[in-house]
This record gives C-alpha cells, sequence and structure tokens, in this order.
C-alpha cells in the first residue's frame, strides 16, 4: 500500500495539522492520504543571519522588468519605512498599544530597495529589518488593531489593516496583509493602498510591498516573484 503525503515548501517551524498527522497514523486502514502541512507560528528568535542586510537586498536586476529600482540611502529608508506602515516618525496613534515596535536605522538595521513603475506610480519595495521579536507578535497586535487613527503635525490619517492567508514560502513564519491609509481631508489620489508579504528567516524580517494611490488591482504576480527572490536571498545568507 502506497501513502501519499504532500510536502510542504515552507522550511524551519512545520508542523503537520492534527487532521494530517492522524491521517497518517491511520494508513494502514485505507488508501492515499491527503492532508495539508500547517506552518507552526514562530515564538522565538534563535537564530542570527551573519550577512550584512544590505548585501541580502535583491538586486535591481532582480526587479520585475516594470519596476526600475534603487537602493535607498539611511535617511531615505526611514521615511520609507513610516510610508509602508502608514505611521510617520513621531506620529500619535490611537488605540493606545498600537504603535509598531521602534525600528533602528543604522547600516545594519534597515535596507531598503523602491522600485517604481512610472506609468501608475506604483511603487514595489523590499525592506529587510534586524528583529529580536518573532513574527507572531506582529500579527497579534495586527489582529487588535485593525484600524488606527494617526496624527502627525495636525493632519490625520485612517490606516485600515486586513490579515490574509500566509504566502506559502521557506521561512520560518510568514504573513500576508492589505492596508489601506486615508487622510481625512484631501482631494482623490491621496489615499495609499498596499499589498504586503512579510517572512522572517532568524533575526531578518522580509517585507515586500506593493503600493498605489488608488483601489486599482494590485500586482499580485510580481509581488509573488519579488517575495519568494528576496525570501531566497536571505535564506541563503
Amino acid at each position: 500500500m502506497t501513502v501519499t503525503v504532500p510536502v510542504s515548501r515552507r522550511g524551519p517551524g512545520i508542523a503537520v495539522s492534527g487532521l494530517a498527522a492522524g491521517a497518517v497514523l491511520l494508513a494502514g486502514c485505507g488508501g492515499a492520504v491527503t492532508g495539508r502541512p500547517v506552518a507552526a507560528e514562530q515564538t522565538v528568535v534563535s537564530r542570527h543571519i551573519d550577512a550584512q542586510l544590505g548585501s541580502l537586498l535583491p538586486d535591481p536586476s532582480q526587479f520585475p522588468g516594470k519596476y526600475p529600482a534603487v537602493v535607498l540611502p539611511a535617511e531615505a529608508a526611514a521615511q520609507a519605512a513610516g510610508d509602508l506602515n502608514g505611521i510617520a516618525r513621531g506620529a500619535t496613534v490611537q488605540p493606545d498599544g498600537c504603535v509598531p515596535p521602534q525600528q533602528s536605522f543604522g547600516p545594519d538595521q534597515t535596507a531598503i530597495v523602491v522600485g517604481t513603475d512610472n506609468d501608475t506610480r506604483a511603487t514595489m519595495t523590499v525592506e529587510l529589518t534586524r528583529t529580536r521579536q518573532p513574527l507572531s507578535a506582529l500579527r497579534t497586535q495586527l489582529k487588535r488593531c485593525g484600524e488606527l487613527r494617526v496624527n502627525r503635525a495636525g493632519a490625520t490619517t485612517t490606516v485600515r489593516t486586513e490579515l490574509q492567508a500566509p504566502p506559502p514560502v521557506e521561512a520560518d513564519d510568514t504573513l500576508a496583509l492589505r492596508r489601506t491609509v486615508a487622510p481625512d481631508s484631501g482631494g482623490a489620489g491621496l489615499t495609499q493602498s498596499m499589498q504586503t508579504l512579510t517572512g522572517q528567516v532568524g533575526d531578518v524580517r522580509i517585507t515586500v510591498t506593493y503600493m498605489i494611490f488608488s483601489d486599482g488591482q494590485a500586482d499580485t504576480a510580481s509581488l509573488d516573484e519579488l517575495f519568494t527572490t528576496a525570501v531566497q536571498k536571505v535564506r541563503k545568507g
């Protein structure tokens, strides 16, 4: 009798669901077994990636063709990071407890490369950050902080975040989200719409975001391709 169990593409942190595991144990009583491995939630960060973050960024030549890309200097990276989560440095956030963890922008703390489609103004951004925080902590925060009110210098925006099915790549943990950042006042074309894929490998968090100033559909094919490329490069170190 042949037992067939599908193999996940994920790496560390994989646990077979209770249903699939039970099916394997009972395989002697039936035919082929089907099941879907489920990623275990990352709860600790136990591995340090030695390579410098800048060397782990995808090369601009690896971006999808219509997104010519550049690596950002440190100060521009700090501004871009605020754009990606809708919370600029110095902003106040409500409700309490929903401010993202403090982020450092030293040479081996944050690295960002951005590609821009000049026809649509859409951007594709890869952000690498050093963190000792497991991705599960971010997931927990996002679940209870689905809608934020953000104020900076008298301007107020509403940031809405919706968690989606995590992408299946070889990483310690992954998540996906859709986010909008809408100002209280302003004309059309000022609302940011983002689709984000995030993974963690050791103490390096990989975040790839498609952003556009409209309600148009995200370029998910290019996003998936770039995310896979970025995760693979970090895994290889």
